[in-house]
């Protein structure tokens, strides 16, 4: 990757105003992601009497992520770019889509979201638990570690095909619903092993509440790993040799 595309960043970006809205625009797709999927899991606990782990849970977990993913990155789209996931962000800046300095207040927003969430969802639902992610019986963390870089890889090799890539075309219009169904379908594959965050913020939210952080390490390493190399791999092979170089200052996606 061309070393050139990565970019710092003005020093008085944080404080921009069309920087600040974008941040607000993260913050706000990540409660409303959160809020909703981690809700139909509490919700789905609470009418099953703590029966998320059957077949049944998995796919409501997946189904409930899908759709609220879908709307999260389409209302921030137009102001953000509709990251909703650090590891996202962290793919589109070594692509040169996003400045370093943009990106961490992107991760700060990203965070604060989901604590935001769960902690709304634990007032609201008079405080149960917002389960942090675990590892299933018989899953290491190498296992987990694998499982969040191969899943991450596909979210983000679907982000930078569907939403970055300068000869998207019409495909661009259904970047939005091509994300989360690509979500969906790793909970559908993981999720019965670790999880299947893809989305460190996302694991991020319930460890704070609920203050448990066995393994959250992986949800971190996984998921940077994975989107650094589908950003590494999609950028140099498929974008490099088109001349194309976004907007530091807006990102396509």
């Amino acid at each position: 990757m061309p070393i050139n595309k990565i970019a710092i960043g003005s020093t008085g970006e944080a404080s921009r105003p069309d920087a600040l809205r974008a941040a607000a625009a993260e913050f706000f797709s990540m409660l409303v992601f959160v809020f909703a999927g981690q809700g139909s899991g509490m919700a789905f606990n609470k009418l099953t009497d703590n029966g998320a782990t059957i077949p049944v849970g998995l796919v409501a977990a997946s189904l409930s992520h899908a759709f609220a993913l879908f709307v999260a990155v389409s209302v921030a789209a137009n102001i953000s770019g509709g990251h909703v996931n650090p590891a996202v962000t962290f793919g589109l800046f070594l692509g040169g889509n996003i400045t370093l300095l943009r990106a961490i207040l992107y991760w700060i927003a990203q965070l604060l979201g989901s604590i935001v969430a769960c902690l709304l969802l634990k007032f609201s639902t008079g405080g149960l638990e917002t389960s942090a992610f675990s590892l299933s019986d018989g899953t290491t963390t190498s296992n987990a570690v694998v499982f969040e870089i191969v899943m991450t890889f596909g979210l983000m090799y679907t982000v930078y095909a569907t939403a970055v890539d300068p000869k998207k075309g019409n495909v661009g219009t259904i970047a939005p619903m091509a994300i989360g169904f690509i979500v969906g379908a790793n909970i559908l594959a993981g999720g019965a092993f670790d999880g299947a965050s893809m989305n460190p913020a996302v694991s991020f939210g319930p460890a704070v509440v609920s203050w448990s952080w066995v393994n959250h390490w992986v949800y971190w390493v996984g998921p940077f790993t994975g989107a650094a190399i589908a950003a590494l791999i999609y950028d140099n092979i498929f974008i490099a040799n088109n001349n194309y170089h976004q907007q530091i200052s807006n990102a396509d996606y």
